[in-house]
């Protein structure tokens, strides 16, 4: 068996980066920018008010001065003329400021009469102006790489941006084996089993920025795995469930070994998860998972999320971890890197006493993984270990 970090770097040398494409900017949502961008303007491009009021000249900004209004100014619709002395425009907020204004008045802080505007006492002093490039300059970057949030893609409007260049999406086919398991929604024999794992990868990798599909179960015979991965060609990454231990009915690595695969490893000191596998199948990477739903998932988190973030060209490594204070004391951790289902609380972190590794009510209820080095002696409360948010 080999450490979790070891096997990390071997299925992240079988990365290859994923090729860019151009989308519109509408479709990029939550895309990896793979070129950096730069601004094609100013934002604001013009000196804009900040609030509704009235343009004048900074040094008539006085109590009691009465100023003559000579027309508005609204978003979209300047004022063409210059604001002389003695004058006055109506403007409303993101409205060009007229040349010769250098400060906006509140409209609270002025009276109205007919065609003129007397300020009243207690005017306060901001010029309520957003200058010319206050938001960004013309030329300013959006780097790559960079996941792009719904704050990024309207940033890319404002700056003028109809299109981006992006990673494409990694595709994933995900193959369930074992004569035990059915489809969702299928009727079981009563030694049968509901087919879960894939359906829960499928949301983590998918949100994580790849599009996965879920092929047919394979069965346990090596005529079912030999088409499972025939339907599997063409994909960037080929995850198998179950399988992969060395059990009578495990015939995952042979089958694949047969058809050429190139192993990188296989069984990792981990739990849940020794039965891991990787290698390459042709063109495709491939990583073997344990049926377990529980390992599966969280092997899915441990190894097959930085795949996938690498292959998109973002951070290259571990699942990014944080530290908590525990609530509660823990025993020493055996010869296997431990990483148990946890609740994470303004109160700390603490495991759930129950960690078998098929309890998906469990899983369901952790938003953490609490890692425990390999020979971690006991813990008391109010020490700092390491966790994974999931």
């Amino acid at each position: 068996m080999i450490t979790v970090s070891e096997a990390l770097s071997r299925i992240l040398d079988l990365v290859a980066p994923a090729p860019p494409e151009t989308v519109p900017l509408a479709s990029a949502a939550g895309r990896v920018l793979a070129e950096s961008v730069h601004s094609r303007r100013d934002q604001p491009p013009f000196r804009a008010s900040a609030m509704d009021g009235y343009a004048l000249r900074n040094d008539e900004a006085v109590p009691g001065a009465i100023l003559r209004v000579t027309g508005t100014s609204a978003a979209g619709h300047g004022f063409n003329g210059t604001v002389e002395s003695g004058e006055t425009v109506r403007i409303f907020t993101g409205a060009p400021v007229p040349t010769g204004a250098d400060r906006v008045v509140i409209q609270e802080d002025v009276t109205r009469s007919g065609d003129s505007i007397t300020l009243n006492d207690g005017l306060d002093r901001s010029s309520h102006i957003r200058p010319v490039g206050s938001d960004f300059r013309a030329g300013t970057a959006i780097t790559a790489p960079l996941r792009l949030r719904p704050a990024d893609i309207a940033l890319l409007a404002s700056m003028n941006i109809p299109e981006v260049t992006v990673a494409r999406r990694p595709t994933v086919a995900l193959v369930a084996t074992g004569d035990e398991l059915v489809m969702p929604g299928e009727i079981p024999r009563p030694d049968q089993i509901i087919a879960s794992n894939a359906f829960g990868l499928k949301a983590m990798l998918e949100s994580a920025g790849a599009q996965a599909r879920i092929l047919p179960i394979a069965r346990d015979n090596v005529a079912s795995l030999s088409t499972a991965f025939e339907f599997a060609k063409g994909s960037d990454l080929i995850v198998t469930i179950g399988g992969a231990s060395v059990g009578d009915h495990d015939l995952v690595a042979s089958v694949a070994e047969e058809l050429g695969m190139e192993r990188a490893f296989l069984r990792i000191a981990m739990r849940p998860g020794k039965p891991v596998m990787a290698g390459h199948l042709g063109d495709s990477a491939m990583i073997g998972l344990p049926g377990n739903p529980v390992s599966s998932l969280v092997c899915g988190q441990i190894f097959v999320l930085p795949f996938i973030r690498a292959m998109l060209g973002l951070e290259r490594g571990p699942a990014p971890r944080g530290k908590a204070k525990l609530s509660c004391e823990l025993g020493s951790n055996g010869p296997r890197e431990h990483y148990m289902r946890a609740r994470l609380s303004e109160e700390g972190i603490a495991p759930f006493d129950r960690q078998d590794s098929s309890l998906l009510t469990v899983l369901g209820q952790a938003n953490a993984l609490l890692v425990r080095p390999i020979g971690d002696g006991p813990r008391r409360a109010g020490e700092t270990v390491d966790y994974i948010p999931i």
